[in-house]
């Protein structure tokens, strides 16, 4: 009991207390400590220094030591390859080609089946010139992995480049007894074409008897000119395959070769077993391959009748059920064009172009106009026949009913037809004609396009006055309009236009024109201009990134009084802010403020700004649902500003109680340890109590002094304090 006295009145130390727990501004992650260090390259070694042996007890002291070190590393793991590779590699950059040998070969009882090692030791025997060595080295390794092909290729290249041609040759019979890829039989067979030995190749399709393979083989005997030879491998492969597992490219291929030895009537039977025995789905490119036959060396007529007679009876039927299937006429159009001739392809886009859709609405009509476009593109890029096709351009805008819609790209594709025929007349008076009947803007920004590639300048602003009669809301187009003027040098002209537009009772995106009209100024260096409207911009609207800008616009400036003039934006616009509804723009601005005073500011100026920043707070409001029936609560964040909590004494009594809370903290431990003490005297110690309130309420009402508050907020904290001392 004694000892735990003596230890109670013994001074405990206490642990330090974090004072500032709000988070850092800015926050570190542990991805960013990591690239730190990979940057600084705190865990990088200085690589060891450069030994130079000077003589053989040196050396062999180093061989011992590399050599202790690679052993110990080999005992650790067995198992990793790599030890031992750089352990031989190393062996034999010494020159000691027994040593790496040795290693090898322990290696190998560790790992037998290890590609990588197999090829490295055979590699090392070929680079010591040891022929004898790397064979028994590659006989071990296809007799344990006969699979690997690799050893294959390089032993037979081995013995080819040594010039054993018989010896390559039998390690080639050695695979091909295992039967392996097919690329490995076209590797035997180049090295049997290489040496002339045409009989000895003749063996690849009785192993792979694919399709391919056959055709191949076909080729190999067409090529050294055995053309009999070529024949009868394509008979057998047909009979190989049967009526069962028969395929389109082997009668295709037989059919190209019958075709290049000029048995035309051969030809022409293939074809026609093929077709009768393979389905149609699955006989495209033989369909095409004939049709390119007759074409060539046949009856023309005869062929389309056979071939385009059965697809042309199904779409017939279809657009029979069904006129208006435009989807039905695209692809029965697209099957005359290919295959028969052009009265017949007009007749064809005459009967589709007369079903006019029966209601008078613009989505019944859109895939029907192009039927009209097409026809125009036939009748210009296939027939060439410019007249007829300016006729089906303007039977085809007689058609459409252009007081209720239109269809631009009708008129620009007609206006560039005419352009084309070197008709720019025509092309005028149509595009004129369009946007007399039916103005709309993509036929305005055609014309103008065209013009402005014809450098007709005057037309180009005939058209955008007219552009702007009958769109003034458009923003992009007064824009283009001033940048017009901009580049052909009249600065004036476009500043009008831009005043113009910015006089528009009404317009799309005015944002963008404003924006367009000061940055215009500020490329011509007309800076008074450009202050000019961003004042006449403000006076109209107080968005902040309004304020913003003007003040990066004077920060731009090159000028002494530059900062001067960017703060006064800044306070100017925080004036006009205070009494906005939307705090978060008010804080956008404050923040770009206090990023611009710290790039360029003062330490007074700096911490004016910092005062102005609001205090962030949680909030709760009640939410209320669509039917007016109550939703609960909900937590959200609100801005409080300086201005803000001084109209508030409630959060300025918060706010005093934490600066005294602050104070507290700051006292001196033996303070502290007094005051507890005192409060262990006694719990219902009523004088202590009243004291310590008293003496809290002091320090509350001597900060409210210092900090310069209102009167009424120092009488409150004063009445407070007399009360309490008349309770004492």
């Amino acid at each position: 009991i004694m000892a735990s006295t003596v230890a109670g009145k013994q001074r405990i130390p206490k642990v330090a207390k974090v004072k500032n727990k709000a988070p850092a501004e800015v926050q570190i992650t542990a991805e960013q400590l990591l690239r730190e260090a990979k940057e600084r390259e705190l865990e990088l070694l200085p690589p060891p220094p450069k030994q130079k042996i000077t003589d053989a007890e040196e050396l062999n002291d180093y061989k011992l030591k590399k050599r202790k070190g690679f052993e110990d590393n080999i005992r650790k793991n067995r198992t990793v390859i790599s030890n031992w590779i750089k352990y031989a590699q190393w062996e034999e950059s010494l020159k000691e080609v027994q040593r790496a040998r040795s290693i090898y070969e322990r290696a190998l009882d560790v790992d037998h089946r290890n590609i990588t090692l197999w090829l490295k030791y055979a590699e090392m025997e070929m680079k010591n010139r040891q022929v004898n060595h790397a064979r028994n080295i590659w006989d071990r390794a296809i007799t344990i992995l006969p699979r690997v092909n690799q050893f294959w290729y390089k032993y037979t290249y081995m013995e080819e480049m040594l010039g054993n041609i018989a010896g390559c040759r039998q390690v080639f019979e050695r695979w091909m007894e295992w039967e392996p890829e097919e690329q490995a039989w076209h590797s035997y067979i180049n090295f049997e074409l290489r040496y002339k030995e045409v009989d000895k190749s003749r063996t690849l399709v009785m192993v792979h008897p694919e399709v391919k393979n056959w055709i191949k083989y076909a080729h190999f005997e067409e090529k050294h000119g055995y053309i009999a030879r070529a024949r009868k491998v394509f008979e057998r492969a047909v009979e190989f395959f049967g009526e069962e597992h028969i395929n389109e490219n082997l009668y295709v291929a037989f059919s190209r070769f019958e075709e290049k030895q000029k048995e035309f009537e051969r030809v022409r039977i293939i074809y026609k077993y093929a077709l009768d025995r393979i389905p149609k789905q699955q006989a495209q490119e033989l369909f095409k391959n004939y049709t390119v036959f007759e074409k060539r060396f046949g009856d023309r007529r005869g062929i389309e009748d056979v071939i385009v007679s059965k697809r042309r009876f199904q779409y017939e039927e279809e657009v029979k059920a069904s006129p208006h299937n435009y989807d039905a006429w695209f692809d029965y159009l697209r099957l005359v064009e290919s295959d028969t001739d052009a009265d017949t392809v007009r007749e064809v886009y005459e009967r589709a172009i007369a079903n006019i859709p029966p209601i008078q609405e613009k989505r019944h009509w859109r895939r029907y106009i192009y039927l009209w476009i097409n026809y125009a593109l036939y009748e210009e890029l296939e027939v060439k026949d410019p007249e007829r096709t300016r006729q089906v351009f303007q039977a085809c805008l007689e058609l459409i009913p252009h007081k209720k819609f239109t269809f631009a790209k009708i008129w620009l594709l007609y206006a560039q037809f005419e352009i084309r025929q070197k008709n720019l007349q025509n092309a005028r008076r149509g595009l004129g004609t369009a946007i007399g009947k039916c103005p709309k803007n993509k036929l305005f920004k055609g014309y103008i396009e065209l013009e402005l590639q014809l450098r007709e300048f005057d037309r180009c602003r005939k058209l955008y006055e007219k552009y702007l009669e009958f769109s003034p809301e458009n923003c992009t187009t007064w824009i283009k309009f001033a940048e017009l003027e901009t580049i052909l040098g009249d600065t004036d002209r476009a500043r009008a236009i831009f005043e113009l537009a910015i006089g528009q009772p009404r317009l799309d995106m005015p944002e963008v024109l404003w924006k367009s009209y000061i940055d215009s100024e500020i490329e011509q260096e007309e800076y008074e201009n450009t202050r000019g409207l961003y004042k006449r911009l403000l006076q109209r609207t107080q968005h902040v990134k309004v304020w913003i800008s003007y003040g990066q616009f004077e920060l731009s400036i090159d000028s002494d009084d530059r900062i001067q003039r960017c703060r006064q934006i800044y306070e100017e616009a925080n004036k006009s802010m205070q009494n906005c509804e939307e705090k978060e723009e008010r804080l956008m601005l404050l923040e770009s403020w206090r990023d611009f005073e710290d790039e360029l500011g003062s330490f007074a100026n700096k911490e004016r700004v910092r005062k102005l920043l609001p205090e962030k707070v949680k909030k709760r409001r009640k939410i209320t649902a669509e039917d007016g029936s109550d939703a609960g609560w909900e937590e959200y964040y609100d801005y409080i500003f300086p201005e803000d909590a001084a109209n508030q004494p409630n959060l300025k009594l918060l706010a005093m109680a934490k600066m005294w809370k602050k104070q507290q903290q700051d006292e001196d431990e033996d303070e502290e340890e007094q005051e507890e003490e005192e409060q262990q005297s006694g719990p219902y110690s009523l004088p202590v109590t009243i004291a310590t309130v008293t003496k809290v309420i002091s320090e509350m009402a001597r900060s409210v002094k210092l900090k310069g508050l209102s009167l009424s907020d120092t009488t409150r904290v004063q009445a407070a304090s007399s009360s309490v001392k008349n309770l004492q």
